[in-house]
């Protein structure tokens, strides 16, 4: 087995693992809305039930289209990050690194869809009663960092392609 096969599989096995540990400590020990401030007026442990996606979005959409959307798009998305995998070079490690974190998360998340019909969000930052990011969990940094390090890459070989065309 190709070596960035085992990455994906380590990286997004402890994602998994991680993040479905602790959602299921969130969801069997919290009861729904319950808070524990972490650091005071600024981050708690709060457990939210998400039917829509981040940020809220499609939270409002027929319970029908959601299941739908939340039981299809998903898979659709992870064979594409398999796919790309696929295509990357060996010797780029942080690519496969990247794609195996939103792979991971993606997994994390669809996990919650299948068994709850909802995500499990418990990660709540807040400044006093000012400002309040919408709560979120492990799957959710996940695919988020795995993003961030995909688009880096994309700009990073951007540049490197127009310091060639310079030289």
């Amino acid at each position: 087995m190709e070596k960035k096969y085992l990455i994906l599989l380590a990286v997004s096995g402890a994602i998994v693992a991680i993040d479905q540990a602790v959602k299921m400590y969130i969801h069997t020990e919290f009861r729904l809305g319950e808070s524990v401030a972490v650091l005071q007026n600024i981050f708690n442990l709060t457990y939210v039930r998400n039917p829509g996606a981040a940020f809220g979005f499609l939270r409002e959409a027929p319970e029908a289209f959601r299941s739908i959307f939340f039981l299809s798009v998903p898979p659709t998305v992870m064979l594409i990050i398999l796919a790309m995998l696929h295509t990357t070079p060996e010797s780029n490690k942080l690519q496969t690194f990247a794609l195996s974190s939103v792979f991971g998360g993606a997994i994390g998340n669809y996990i919650d869809r299948v068994r709850f019909g909802y995500v499990v969000d418990f990660l709540d930052f807040h400044y006093h009663n000012l400002y309040t990011y919408p709560a979120f969990n492990i799957a959710d940094i996940a695919i988020v960092c795995g993003v961030g390090f995909i688009l880096f890459e994309i700009v990073k070989e951007w540049f490197d392609s127009r310091k060639k065309i310079t030289a």
